[in-house]
């Protein structure tokens, strides 16, 4: 190499690893603008066709991704309490988000109650089961009854509930039969497998191959709250206040309410809204 092509390589080689770094931590940081524009949801199972639809919606209008993970909420609470990646997780009971406050898993002052929800009995549409009461699942021609498992599913844990107000949980015991989640719970009087079953009352609208055959009083069990909330672990906090806010915009609550939610801007039930959110 002669003494100018060294000379202009001494002269330009600083340039080119400048130019280079300078593209790398552009590269860097349009990959964290990206991972920023997207949202981790768990939520209860229940809600799988509102926020499918409210989840679209937002990512029209905001272009951020929603990924959303549903399942039983106690089986999306224990995913989360081993290191689930989530954002935000919308429970069907307040219990699951009490528990994971008690392990320090939330962002302090995120919880907001966004909707409420009833209990029903349900039966296949054709059966010709009639039911002017609880107590009347009792009777002989009853055999099997569908709950969620109340363990896991708060479904099952508020039908539970409404059955020992009732005191016929240990008398029906041997008639139940335990689904995994709602959906699944729903599930066995579609396919025939029960006679009847006690789902939410969204859940009930799903289909046309089910009939309401009773509404459960809601004051026989602890009113079916479902409360957003912000995990602590989260690198896109303001996404998240951003989303949970959208939640309860009209938006959003005109498609909870097309699906037979009641949104508690709509009702009474005391309900819990951080100022982090206001």
């Amino acid at each position: 190499m002669t003494d100018c092509c060294k000379s202009m390589h001494r002269i330009v080689a600083p340039y080119i690893f400048t130019i280079l770094l300078i593209t790398v931590c552009l590269l860097g940081c349009s990959t964290i603008d990206n991972k920023q524009q997207e949202l981790n949801v768990f939520a209860a199972i229940s809600l799988t066709d509102a926020l499918t639809e409210i989840g679209e919606q937002f990512n029209k209008e905001n272009n951020i991704k929603v990924y959303l993970n549903f399942a039983a909420s106690t089986t999306l609470q224990r995913q989360i309490e081993k290191g689930a990646s989530a954002d935000i997780f919308i429970s069907a009971s307040s219990k699951q988000i009490d528990d994971l406050k008690t392990h320090n898993l939330l962002e302090d002052n995120s919880i907001s109650d966004i909707l409420v929800n009833n209990l029903v009995i349900v039966s296949e549409k054709k059966s010709d089961i009639q039911l002017d009461t609880v107590d009347q699942l009792q009777n002989s021609t009853i055999s099997r009854i569908a709950i969620g498992q109340p363990d896991i599913v708060p479904a099952g844990t508020y039908a539970k509930e409404a059955l020992i107000h009732y005191d016929l949980w240990t008398k029906l015991k041997p008639k139940l039969i335990f689904g995994n989640d709602v959906r699944a719970t729903l599930a066995y009087v579609t396919a025939g497998n029960v006679d009847l079953a006690i789902v939410y009352d969204t859940d009930s609208k799903l289909t046309n191959d089910v009939k309401v055959v009773l509404i459960i009083p809601d004051e026989t069990y602890t009113p079916i709250v479902y409360p957003a909330v912000i995990l602590k672990s989260s690198m896109r906090k303001q996404l998240a206040k951003q989303f949970i806010v959208y939640l309860k915009a009209s938006g959003a609550t005109a498609i909870f309410e097309k699906h037979g939610f009641t949104c508690l801007s709509h009702t009474s039930v005391p309900q819990r809204v951080p100022d982090t959110l206001q």
